[in-house]
C-alpha cells in the first residue's frame, strides 16, 4: 500500500535527516526519495516548481512544503 506522505531530499542534507528523524520518532508512516539517486522524483520536484529540484519538500496527497520547521509540519499534518 503506497504512503501518502512523502519526503524528498538527499542524503546528505542536515536538513532532510532532521525531518527523516523526526517523523520516525513521532512513529509517522512515510515514504522517503532520494532526489539525487531517484530520476522519478526529481521529476516530481521539477514538476512542483517549475523545473526546478528543491528540497526538502515534503508532499501528502497534492499538498507541499519547501523546506519546513518541525512547527510547520506538525500543522501540515493535522490540516491534511
Amino acid at each position: 500500500m503506497e504512503n501518502n506522505l512523502k519526503v524528498y531530499g538527499a542524503d546528505w542534507c542536515p536538513k532532510t535527516a532532521e525531518i527523516k528523524n523526526f517523523l520516525q520518532a513521532e512513529w509517522i508512516d512515510f515514504d522517503y526519495f532520494n532526489v539525487e539517486t531517484d530520476e522519478e522524483a526529481q521529476q516530481r520536484m521539477k514538476d512542483i516548481y517549475d523545473g526546478k529540484v528543491k528540497f526538502p519538500t515534503v508532499t501528502k496527497g497534492d499538498a507541499h512544503l519547501k523546506n519546513p520547521k518541525i512547527a510547520d509540519i506538525r500543522r501540515f499534518l493535522k490540516e491534511e
